[in-house]
């Protein structure tokens, strides 16, 4: 062992009574060293919780790209568009596709005796995923739709079903207006479900694409659109832009335009509160890594200002200013080492336990979530142990320097 190793571990270690100030000195940098690091990985597991589990609620509703008819009717509501096995086709050569499903959807009203609300029906067929909704079951089951018949059967949220006093099995009737006039439809609620994202749970019922198709008067080949599931959500504006290249500004034979657009586009004030997160965290970081570094600093200057004399007697029996320096680097590395160790496990703890037991709760009417959200993200865990550790150093070096201008016999006389 060096002696500028030996001479920072007896440093650090010692509890001298008579060191009043560098004791406590060095308690509050490990400390603040401590909490600025459990504070930016619990800030991290936290922000890409949020921005994981919202932004996966959102393409449960609408998958990660739709293709939809750039023209609209009279009515406000999309005007159709083919979607044939050949388009189709098109859209998977692409290797990032996943999945392709029909959609199309339709304006109405469903009614009880006591209360009635405007939805928006969707109308899917036997092939669509429904596993985003049976992940959020709450109440009966969810319905076996299809392209072939009427299976007049319903999935709505707890929201609705709360608002029209339903339950599942109960039986609902839907109003819905079109060139011939009104239609009704008696509708069985089969499942309910609770996602807490209320701009789609208070709006959107799920039935049979069969239904829908029939009530705007369509034939079996048209729908209101595609929606394309991708595997990697990082590739979205990429595959967006490569179906943008072929398909937009495309006309089918009924004179409808196809349109690409991508969940972002389609629920951009959602991922525009998303994105502001990333600049909360930003903030955080850099304020926690300010926070961190200046209690090493001024710790370090402290007790280099407590030993003076110490450093006095090093450099009159011929030590240099670097071995000067290595001894408080040394000092240094093992607050900062210390502090980041323990700053790490407080805040993985902290972030286990939330995602184990959800001891924080949400209103989820405002945050979309009933509980604070955690996602452990190891590689940005790294970068910024990695980043304070680079800061910690550049502040050490820099600090240690101040020891290059002292003489001894000035500081030897220093009391």
């Amino acid at each position: 062992m060096s002696f500028e190793r030996f001479i920072a571990k007896r440093i650090y270690a010692q509890t001298d009574e008579k060191r009043q100030i560098s004791r406590p000195a060095i308690r509050i940098a490990l400390i603040g060293i401590i909490i600025g690091m459990a504070v930016m990985i619990v800030s991290i597991a936290v922000v890409m919780g949020f921005k994981s589990q919202v932004s996966s609620k959102v393409v449960g509703f609408g998958a990660h790209i739709q293709v939809l008819s750039l023209t609209q009717g009279e009515d406000y509501e999309l005007l159709p568009v083919l979607t044939t096995d050949s388009l189709e086709r098109v859209i998977r050569r692409n290797p990032q596709v996943a999945d392709v499903q029909r959609f199309a959807t339709k304006m109405g009203m469903l009614k009880t005796q006591d209360d009635f609300r405007g939805i928006q029906f969707k109308g899917v067929d036997e092939g669509y995923d429904l596993s985003f909704f049976r992940q959020y079951l709450k109440e009966g089951k969810i319905p076996q739709f299809s392209s072939k018949e009427a299976t007049n059967q319903l999935l709505v949220s707890q929201r609705i079903a709360s608002d029209l006093h339903i339950q599942a099995g109960d039986k609902v009737y839907a109003y819905f207006v079109n060139e011939s006039g009104m239609r009704a439809r008696r509708f069985t609620v089969c499942g309910i479900y609770e996602t807490h994202l209320s701009e789609y749970d208070r709006n959107v019922v799920m039935t049979d694409i069969y239904t829908i198709r029939r009530l705007n008067n369509w034939d079996s080949d048209m729908s209101t659109g595609f929606e394309i599931t991708i595997k990697d959500y990082d590739r979205l504006d990429d595959v967006t832009q490569e179906l943008v290249y072929k398909i937009n500004k495309v006309y089918d034979k009924n004179g409808c335009m196809y349109g690409a657009f991508s969940i972002r586009q389609l629920a951009p004030h959602i991922f525009s509160w998303l994105g502001v997160l990333d600049m909360n965290v930003i903030m955080i970081l850099v304020l926690m890594i300010c926070v961190a570094s200046f209690t090493v600093m001024s710790g370090l200057l402290i007790v280099m200002l407590e030993r003076i004399n110490m450093i006095g007697i090093l450099k009159s029996l011929g030590a240099t200013n670097r071995s000067v320096r290595q001894v408080f680097i040394n000092f240094s590395v093992m607050l900062v080492g210390r502090g980041m160790l323990w700053g790490n496990v407080i805040g993985l703890a902290l972030c286990f336990l939330q995602s184990q037991f959800h001891l924080v709760r949400l209103d989820p009417a405002v945050y979309y979530l009933d509980a604070v959200p955690i996602r452990f993200d190891w590689l940005l865990f790294l970068l910024v142990n990695a980043i304070t550790l680079i800061i910690s150093f550049i502040v050490i070096f820099g600090s240690s320097y101040l020891m290059s201008i002292s003489r001894p016999a000035q500081t030897m006389r220093f009391e």
